[in-house]
């Protein structure tokens, strides 16, 4: 995995941040967790530090901004003042500067092309990357849910981030993987500087898990679960060395940790790239 062992990150989209996940994280050698300013209803960094904050200098903490709380939900903002100020507020809520601070979505203020775009992509980077300068966070990142609107937006005018973190895994259709991959070069991300997250797509119970084998993507994956096998493969599709992964169950949460040990077979992955992207051209044809 380009040099680096597959980590895995806690990550508690849906999380209830209960304490004995945390410590049981902490069992596992888990020692990652991913939070975003939105999670637990905008109050995920004030729970934290509420029921574990003795727990949390035993991990690595990174973080999410830029969705803020409106009265009937939430809005997405790319501000430079409002980002700062939720940078800043991260780190008082967590009571601890975050390690990582990831610009969450832009493409979600970003979607229409319109000139101006590469300097609002370009101002709200350089927020983060000033806010690492001023200590409120050890590192700054993207986390893109769909990179294909930035690929136009990236040039030398963009501060480069530490990290790259985009969807991951089998369910993810050929477009956004070519994109990811894209975004990964134009920034030259190297090892350790791409995570991947949301594995299953919200949930290891769907049907698709039923219809598909994941094991033919590895090596000796007749010891571990179809679950496992898909999250291992993950790793592979784009290539990632961490995955943020969600659950409150401490035996999923294990089982995850030992799908680690599973080898990827990665002639099987390159063909499977091939066929997502042959589909991809024959329904667009």
């Amino acid at each position: 995995m380009r040099g680096t062992d597959p980590r895995v990150v806690l990550g508690l989209h849906r999380s209830r941040h209960e304490r004995r996940l945390l410590t049981a994280a902490l069992d596992l050698g888990v020692t990652a967790l991913d939070t975003s300013t939105n999670y637990l209803g905008f109050r995920s960094h004030q729970v934290l530090a509420r029921t574990a904050g003795d727990l949390l200098p035993k991990f690595t903490v990174s973080t999410k901004v830029g969705y803020f709380p409106v009265a009937d939900g939430a809005v997405h903002s790319l501000d430079p003042t409002r980002l700062t100020s939720a940078v800043e507020k991260a780190a008082k809520d967590l009571g601890r500067e975050p390690d990582m601070v990831f610009l969450h979505n832009p493409e979600h203020s970003l979607r229409n092309a319109a000139p101006h775009h590469r300097d609002l992509l370009a101002a709200a980077c350089a927020v983060l990357d000033d806010a690492k300068e001023k200590g409120l966070c050890g590192a700054w990142g993207v986390a893109s849910w769909d990179p294909s609107p930035l690929l136009s937006l990236v040039d030398v005018t963009v501060p480069r981030p530490s990290v790259l973190m985009v969807r991951a895994g089998l369910l993810v259709g050929a477009r956004t993987l070519d994109a990811a991959d894209t975004l990964i070069d134009a920034w030259s991300l190297g090892c350790g500087e791409v995570w991947g997250m949301s594995p299953f797509e919200g949930s290891t119970s769907a049907s698709v898990w039923d219809r598909l084998d994941p094991r033919l993507f590895l090596q000796d994956g007749g010891r571990l679960s179809r679950i496992q096998a898909a999250f291992r493969a993950a790793y592979h599709l784009p290539r990632v060395d961490s995955i943020a992964v969600g659950t409150d169950e401490p035996t999923h949460l294990g089982e995850l940790v030992g799908a680690l040990a599973g080898q990827v077979e990665e002639r099987t992955v390159q063909e499977y790239r091939k066929l997502l992207r042959d589909r991809s051209r024959d329904q667009s044809a």
